[in-house]
């Protein structure tokens, strides 16, 4: 959502909202923005613009607030709820902003959110809020702050879906480097799914799947003790 957002600019009635993955080495993480001087935590969002596609304007979002070009999007969900609307909440944004109602006004209307999920390399992003915004911060999916009208359940649906599709899904991830070794491969399948796995049982699948590329040894202590190195096929 910009400053500069004008109501013929854009297609009306509807938005987007990102649910933004990243993976630290132990935890999900999202990224969750908040809005100046209001002290309401939101997810990444925004309009589309009549003359560019769904898929852009979220491309768009979140390589704004992430300086990220590569990432991979996937749209889970439409919230169309007559609850998820909060023109208080919209106000309190814009007044806070110094936005002029009569030009800004249209946004506190009723909007169907359009939800996203992005999965990107923690160690690379450049995190950049938007406009409106003072801040935007990884947290963890476990220790979320108190989110905005139904943001907290736009995380949990995007959480299912992902959990759901995993195995489907892996190899267009963008939350390990391009090279990466079994046991970090498994760490990501335990943050996303809650739950620790057995090795064995997990390493033999994962090559059963015959979706991982084999490459040399990742030589950090022992020899002997050195694991292989994997990529996506």
């Amino acid at each position: 959502m910009k400053s500069a957002a004008k109501n013929q600019d854009f297609i009306q009635n509807i938005s987007y909202d990102s649910v933004i993955f990243g993976f630290n080495g132990s935890q999900l993480k999202i990224l969750i923005l908040e809005y100046h001087n209001t002290e309401y935590f939101a997810l990444p969002g925004g309009f589309v613009k009549m003359d560019e596609s769904l898929d852009d304007a979220v491309k768009k979002g979140v390589s704004q607030r992430t300086g990220l070009e590569d990432i991979y999007l996937e749209q889970f969900y439409t919230f169309g709820s007559l609850e998820r609307s909060d023109p208080g909440v919209m106000d309190k944004i814009l007044t806070e902003n110094n936005l002029d109602m009569e030009k800004y006004g249209w946004m506190l209307g009723r909007f169907l959110s359009i939800g996203y999920y992005a999965l990107i390399n923690y160690e690379e992003v450049s995190l950049k809020p938007d406009e409106l915004s003072d801040s935007i911060n990884w947290y963890s999916i476990d220790e979320l702050p108190p989110l905005m009208m139904n943001h907290k359940e736009m995380v949990k649906k995007a959480l299912e879906v992902l959990r759901n599709n995993l195995d489907r899904k892996i190899v267009g991830m963008n939350l390990l480097p391009h090279k990466f070794t079994m046991k970090q491969l498994q760490q990501v399948y335990e943050a996303i799914l809650g739950e620790k796995l057995r090795r064995t049982t997990f390493q033999r699948k994962m090559l059963s799947m015959e979706i991982l590329v084999r490459h040399e040894k990742l030589f950090q202590g022992k020899a002997h003790k050195a694991p292989y190195l994997y990529s996506f096929k």
